[in-house]
């Protein structure tokens, strides 16, 4: 499910009969639950709303699901490869292991 940006992860609970979810790729924990999949869309909109309601009172930025940066750390030997068959290709090293990451993922 999505809203707004963010992603949840919905499972249901057979022994008390109600579907539950909560926002992934955060620190923060935001949750919703409801029965149907009406009460789900709602309950995950109510509960991302309070949660940037209640960062904006604090003062506090709401965490973002995701920047689009993170960190690779690698070997220097394959940082060179890696540099060098971006050039090669007429790419910044950003975008081509952008592109390669994004192979690995069709297949």
């Amino acid at each position: 499910m999505h809203y707004n940006g963010y992603e949840a992860v919905v499972e249901f609970d057979e022994e008390a009969e109600i579907f539950h979810g909560e926002v992934i790729n955060l620190r923060d924990v935001i949750t919703f639950q409801g029965r149907s999949v009406g009460e789900l869309k709602e309950a995950l909109a109510e509960s991302v709303e309070d949660y940037l309601t209640f960062c904006k009172e604090r003062g506090e930025e709401p965490e973002k699901p995701f920047s689009g940066q993170f960190v690779v750390r690698a070997e220097p030997r394959l940082h060179r490869a890696l540099s060098t068959a971006a050039r090669r290709a007429g790419m910044s090293l950003n975008k081509f292991v952008t592109t390669v990451l994004e192979r690995s993922l069709a297949n």
